[in-house]
């Protein structure tokens, strides 16, 4: 069956992904490596009682029954506490903080871990190793989901010291693949990785056998969370053949699944049905079988194959009726009806009053079990169908329901797209100040979830482009209808900022963002410019320091602006027509600058910053044409993705030194760079410089030179790409690829001192990815992340002697005295404008300077 080539979808890695993917020791659902059972705690667990409570409660806790596990826990912590067994007491107060950690009762879950190190440090002075590591590993991780991953990583050190203390190998093992998750979150990705590196070869040289299949597994997991799909495909690919040489059948449809979505994250929907349809096949349990299904469903509808996909459903229901109601089962069938509710032609597939039934099920089911989290999205994709048939009344009954629920459960992750969603009711039924309060409620919920990953649920398939950027987006569109007021004007400036800083948190697959002042209150001479793509219309806001908010429309559908930009793109080629580039340029120019220019807006700007939006960042702002100049010929051009995140201090021009590296020879299957070796050359003269050219540009030597000079500016001349995907954002160096999270960790190798950080990092000879509408998305996340106060690179590239030309002349006027960054860069594209053969603008306006100006 050949799949046609589809954008993958983004989505927002949750908080319960991590748990149950990473932080592998306590995760009975999905990853059973540790999962403490009584056999392997050593611990006598008196079987005299009428039933064995702890027995029970994990049994419940396996099948994703959590509130009743926790009843059933607390229940078993309080008959031991009466018969003074301590340390079964202990051992069910720590079984009992994860199902609170599963339920998001953070305060108890602290309680309850807490109660549990007490008893164990006061009252079994001699007890067990190993209920000492699974008491520590689950504090730890409820450190790193309430955002305490430095004291996490702590603990899981000490976990690891408690199950090496008691001769558990897969526990230690298990406890350095969480602190690998722990560094991720603190932003260590090269120590993350080495450690994973690590474990790899620690688990390669274990004899073959089932705790050694698990290992891998969770690795493998592990690997895939953090995006390196590839090397999780390898390890998994490596679970699967021990699993099946010493036939641990039950664990071979987990680790097919897996496979199966890192095959849909590298794109090859082929060979991920083909591992969907073999975890299906090998299932065990029914739980599997019934999420190997599932996957190739929502595999189906991505690729719109309706005709494979329609087949599958009388399966699912049958499962979803067969299955008894447990947090799995609730999920899977919320997570059918999300799948369903995101297509347009979903009647074609069930009607929609059976998606109706199948969540009032659902809801009965989770109210039976106490599970109210699944109660709650079950509620929102009900109100959703009902929204979807114009029955706005039972919608807002719905929604409501599952907004209040979500909020006594302080859920953001919920409270974000249920109170999205009445927003929406609300604007439907023409009350718009209800509608503005309801999504600035949501728009709250996604910024609070900034430490949780934005936690939007995956198991009902929540994803940035569908169910997050349109939240700020619609509440943009509200605030700016008619005559928008300048507080109205200020809200909608601060969401696109917020959206900016969203859309990166989303490309890192973590909160990696921290603001600062705002830079324009620094700069009396910038003006900044936020131009916003809506569906009927283009707004743009001006701010400049000391004044009002301005804002001015275009009323054009979006799919003509985008076709526009995309059109201007194209003929900035050089055979392409001058005329047809020069008349899209200058259209362009008049939906920008020239309204606010007809009525002198810009007296006494020097500097123009761009805030860009969607399609417009793959856009030259500098080539735009009035009729007579080029913009750059009359301002200096900066972009920023939201100016709170820049920081103020400029370059001291009398102090200019830099590291130099890049790559003139042709390596790892990318061609040579010839000019690259004068480029290095000629800065070398202009600037005091350190070189490391070809086999000295070492990932590893520029990670030593950044961190022993004091060097301001780094300019790096090598092959490299930019992508709105992680895994496709990377610099080449000569011992091979340096993705953007490992170049941003390299780059900051200074420590946390301010006055040591990159003045100006320079990106040469490198490409955004073609065909990516998002692709200055890897740039602009690598310029705000690595530390650097500015960054100079490339949309395209450019030909070598034009590349080289110009940055030489850029360093000149970069020693001027009193000359911003912005305004060197201006001088430099002027020449190659007025001196040279280069003066078309696809050899000069692709450099771009994005972040600090000044």
């Amino acid at each position: 069956m050949i799949f046609p080539i589809k954008q993958r979808r983004w989505v927002y890695i949750s908080l319960s992904i991590l748990s149950l993917c990473l932080a592998i020791t306590i995760t009975p659902a999905r990853a059973s490596l540790q999962v403490p059972t009584t056999s392997t705690l050593n611990v006598s667990v008196s079987t005299s009682q009428p039933s064995n409570w702890l027995e029970q409660g994990r049994k419940l806790y396996h099948s994703g029954r959590f509130a009743e596990a926790v009843t059933i826990w607390q229940t078993a912590a309080q008959q031991y506490h009466s018969q003074g067994d301590r340390l079964n007491e202990a051992l069910s107060l720590s079984y009992l903080s994860l199902a609170q950690q599963e339920l998001n009762q953070w305060q108890v879950a602290q309680q309850s871990i807490e109660q549990s190190l007490k008893l164990l440090q006061t009252s079994i002075p001699s007890a067990d190793a190993i209920l000492w590591a699974q008491a520590v590993n689950t504090k730890a991780n409820l450190q790193l989901h309430t955002g305490k991953a430095e004291t996490a990583l702590e603990s899981w050190q000490q976990a690891q010291k408690f199950y090496e203390q008691a001769g558990d190998t897969m526990g230690s093992l298990g406890s350095q693949i969480n602190q690998a998750q722990a560094l991720q979150t603190l932003g260590f990705y090269r120590r993350s990785k080495q450690q994973l590196e690590t474990l790899t070869q620690k688990l390669g040289a274990m004899p073959d056998n089932e705790i050694k299949v698990s290992g891998l597994r969770s690795l493998g997991l592990a690997l895939q969370i953090i995006g390196d799909s590839s090397k999780s495909q390898q390890i998994l690919e490596q679970s699967l053949a021990i699993a099946r040489q010493i036939s641990a059948q039950p664990q071979l449809s987990s680790i097919l699944i897996g496979l199966g979505q890192t095959a849909v994250d590298l794109q090859d929907p082929e060979a991920a049905l083909d591992y969907f349809e073999q975890a299906q096949l090998l299932a065990t349990n029914p739980s599997d079988r019934l999420q190997a299904r599932l996957a190739q469903f929502k595999l189906f509808l991505n690729y719109d194959k309706l005709e494979f996909a329609t087949p599958l459903v009388p399966q699912l229901l049958q499962q979803f009726r067969e299955l008894p109601p447990s947090h799995t089962s609730l999920y899977a069938a919320t997570n059918f009806v999300a799948t369903l509710n995101h297509q347009s032609n979903s009647e074609q597939i069930l009607p929609l009053k059976d998606l109706a039934q199948l969540m009032a099920v659902t809801v009965q089911s989770a109210q039976q079990i106490q599970d109210t989290q699944a109660e709650a999205h079950a509620l929102n994709q009900w109100g959703k169908l009902y929204q979807r048939t114009q029955q706005l009344s039972q919608a807002q009954e719905l929604t409501q329901k599952s907004l209040n629920i979500a909020r006594q459960l302080q859920a953001n992750d919920i409270i974000a797209q249920s109170a999205w969603q009445v927003g929406q009711l609300y604007k439907q039924q023409g009350d718009r100040s209800k509608a503005i309060s309801a999504y600035t409620e949501a728009v709250n919920a996604l910024k609070a979830l900034r430490g949780d990953l934005v936690a939007i649920n995956p198991d009902v398939q929540f994803s940035f482009r569908t169910s997050v950027e349109p939240v700020y987006r619609e509440l943009v569109d509200l605030l700016l209808e008619n005559q928008p007021s300048q507080a109205e004007l200020i809200q909608a400036r601060e969401l696109i900022e917020a959206l900016q800083i969203a859309e990166l948190d989303n490309f890192f697959r973590e909160a990696c963002l921290d603001r600062t002042q705002q830079i324009d209150r620094v700069d009396p001479t910038a003006t900044v410019i936020y131009p916003i793509i809506l569906p009927d219309r283009l707004t743009v806001i001006l701010s400049k320091a000391g004044q009002p908010l301005r804002s001015y429309v275009t009323h054009k559908s979006q799919a003509e602006i985008e076709q526009t930009l995309d059109n201007f793109l194209v003929a900035l080629n050089p055979v392409s027509d001058s005329k047809d580039r020069d008349r899209l340029s200058q259209q362009i120019y008049g939906w920008l600058i020239r309204p606010e220019s007809a009525e002198q807006a810009f007296i006494d700007t020097k500097t123009l910053v761009f805030v860009l939006d969607g399609r417009l960042r793959n856009i030259p702002i500098a080539a735009l044409f009035d009729g007579k100049q080029y913009l750059i010929e009359k301002y200096a051009v900066a972009l920023s993705p939201g100016l709170q995140l820049m920081a103020t201090r400029s370059l001291h021009q009398n102090h200019i030194s830099a590291i130099v590296g890049g790559i003139s020879q042709s390596r790892t299957g990318f061609s040579a760079l010839p000019a690259v070796e004068s480029e290095v050359k000629q800065i070398s003269k202009a600037v005091s410089s350190r070189v490391l050219l070809n086999q000295e540009f070492t990932s590893q030597a520029l990670a030593e030179r950044v961190k022993s000079s004091s060097a301001g500016i780094v300019h790096l001349a090598t092959h490299g790409q930019f992508s709105s995907r992680l895994e496709d954002t990377f610099l080449l160096t000569w011992d091979g690829q340096v993705n953007v999270k490992e170049l941003s960790e390299l780059l900051k190798n200074r420590g946390s001192d301010p006055s040591k950080a990159i003045e100006l990092l320079v990106l040469s000879a490198c490409d955004t990815a073609a065909g990516d509408d998002r692709a200055v998305l890897g740039l602009a996340g690598l310029a705000v992340k690595s530390g650097a106060r500015s960054t100079i690179a490339t949309l395209w590239p450019v030909k070598d002697r034009a590349a080289a030309m110009l940055m030489t002349r850029f360093y000149d006027q970069l020693r001027q005295p009193k000359i911003t960054k912005a305004e060197a860069l201006r001088q430099a594209q002027i020449s190659l404008i007025r001196q040279t053969d280069f003066h078309e603008p696809f050899f000069w306006s692709g450099f771009v300077l994005i972040g600090n100006w000044i």
